[in-house]
């Protein structure tokens, strides 16, 4: 009875799952994301064989720094969110790193990769 009223140290399995769907569904879409930007940079770049000279010249290499920096983004974020997994298969996920306590579901909900809670966020 006592455990009821002390302070949840972690998630349950049911809601590590819960989360874990959660992690997976938003992992498959950033891959997604990654793979249209890379097809974009490939056609950017097969674009720049020699038929689009002068001035399309610097767009293209702005297009393709845009392009690579938002790939780019895109894998640190697949790999926050495979970090996330690991978290759940160690069964820490939604414990902050700084105060030790449990992050919030609504905060995890929107943010599945923190690793840390609102609280320690704004101490920052």
């Amino acid at each position: 009875m006592a455990k009821k009223n002390a302070e949840k140290t972690r998630y349950s399995d049911k809601e590590l799952e819960e989360f874990k769907t959660l992690i997976l569904s938003k992992k498959e879409q950033a891959e997604k994301q990654l793979n249209f930007y890379l097809a974009q940079l490939a056609e950017t770049a097969d674009s720049g064989d020699g038929k689009n000279r002068g001035l399309e010249d610097g767009n293209s290499t702005s297009e393709s720094e845009r392009l690579s920096d938002m790939a780019n983004r895109q894998r640190k974020h697949i790999q926050h969110l495979q970090n996330a997994l690991a978290r759940i298969e160690n069964k820490v996920f939604g414990i902050c790193r700084e105060s030790g306590k449990l992050i919030s579901k609504e905060r995890l909900r929107a943010v599945p990769h923190a690793t840390l809670s609102i609280e320690s966020k704004q101490k920052r």
